[in-house]
């Protein structure tokens, strides 16, 4: 099996950001992850962890979630089960097929989804992909933090690490 499945994306210098807030400011360019976003990292180590011991791999999701796991299933050789409420985009379930899924449209909202892919891993013996709560995938986010280390150099610490909270996985895996 592979080490990881993400990349190891770029740390770009914002020369606007940096003009407007008086301070250098970097950008780490996980939008070029092959599932489009950094839910590749905690997803990706998640399964790798867990592999072996299901038939395949069920997540709820709106989007990066099951975009992330269908990706690493379909890598792994296993199949994915990705279950979006309605308000999903036509767009999101197009590309979750696309990348090799079997997409289930359940209730109006991420909760509805979410309690169909618990269901389903029950019932079917899937790997129930959570797509922010579960210490794996915070393991799989840190990864971020090796790699800006690594790009800014020995003894160059950030005065501050800014981040979009949704479900706070990343924050899980940033503040490890």
């Amino acid at each position: 099996m592979q080490e990881h499945f993400h990349l190891n994306t770029p740390l770009l210098e914002s020369v606007s950001m940096s003009k407007l807030l008086g301070t250098t400011v970097y950008m780490k360019m996980e939008n070029s992850q092959p599932s489009g976003s950094f839910k590749i990292r905690g997803i990706g180590h998640l399964c790798q962890q867990l592999s072996g011991r299901s038939r395949g791999v069920v997540c709820a999701s709106g989007g990066n979630a099951g975009m992330a796991a269908a990706y690493v299933a379909r890598k792994m050789g296993v199949p994915a089960t990705i279950v979006v409420p309605s308000s999903s985009p036509q767009l999101v379930v197009r590309r979750l097929q696309d990348e090799g899924a079997t997409v289930r449209i359940v209730g109006k909202v991420w909760d509805d989804a979410n309690a169909e892919a618990l269901r389903l891993s029950e019932s079917e013996g899937l790997t129930f992909v959570p797509p922010f709560d579960h210490p794996f995938l915070w393991e799989g986010h840190a990864s971020m933090i090796a790699e800006v280390s690594a790009s800014l150099g020995s003894g160059v610490k950030p005065g501050a690490i800014l981040l979009s909270v949704g479900g706070g996985g990343l924050l899980c895996g940033v503040i490890q």
